[in-house]
């Protein structure tokens, strides 16, 4: 088996669940994140170097997702608006076991622009600064503030405000909900 080989069946063992759920925080979509994750790694493995370390693979292909997602929603908005047409109706066996937070979080983060809502799971679900996320976006670290001002306003407009002196707390509380999803 080559080491590329190797390398992406490791990836995938041991981090595809994990990315999958990173790029379902993005889309808000099972079979998209899906996607997202599946183009990732097509696009990773079939560049020409290879890559050794399996963390450099995984920052390659969670960077690789995030850009598909962003450069993206054109399209996804175009077969959104005739999927129906071709889409079954979902069915789910069993009983839901997702909670009403849950439920609240993914419809909070549905309503935010792709680059509010880049710029939110990078920030609570990644964990990164806001220059790391301007470097990741292509953005100034402003525009990247600003994004997130509004996305966090558009979140507590649905979500419920706190107290200023709660922030911090609130930041806490979106990771654990965030991260509950890896």
């Amino acid at each position: 088996m080559a080491d590329w080989a190797r390398a992406l069946d490791e990836l995938v063992r041991s981090r595809g669940v994990a990315l999958t759920r990173y790029a379902y925080l993005l889309s808000g979509d099972h079979r998209e994140a899906e996607d997202l994750v599946q183009d990732a790694l097509v696009k990773t493995f079939s560049r020409s170097r290879l890559l050794h370390d399996s963390g450099s693979i995984e920052a390659y292909v969670r960077q690789a997702i995030l850009t598909t997602y962003v450069d993206g929603f054109r399209r996804r908005q175009r077969w959104a608006a005739i999927r129906h047409l071709a889409a079954r109706p979902e069915t789910r066996l069993g009983p839901d076991q997702t909670s009403s937070d849950r439920i609240d979080l993914e419809a909070a983060l549905g309503a935010l622009s792709p680059r509010e809502r880049a710029c939110v799971v990078l920030r609570f679900y990644e964990d990164l600064t806001v220059p790391e996320i301007a470097h990741r976006l292509s953005l100034a670290p402003g525009t990247v503030k600003r994004y997130l001002s509004d996305a966090v306003r558009r979140l507590e407009d649905r979500l419920g405000s706190m107290p200023p002196d709660l922030h911090e707390e609130h930041d806490v509380v979106l990771v654990a909900t965030a991260r509950s999803a890896r």
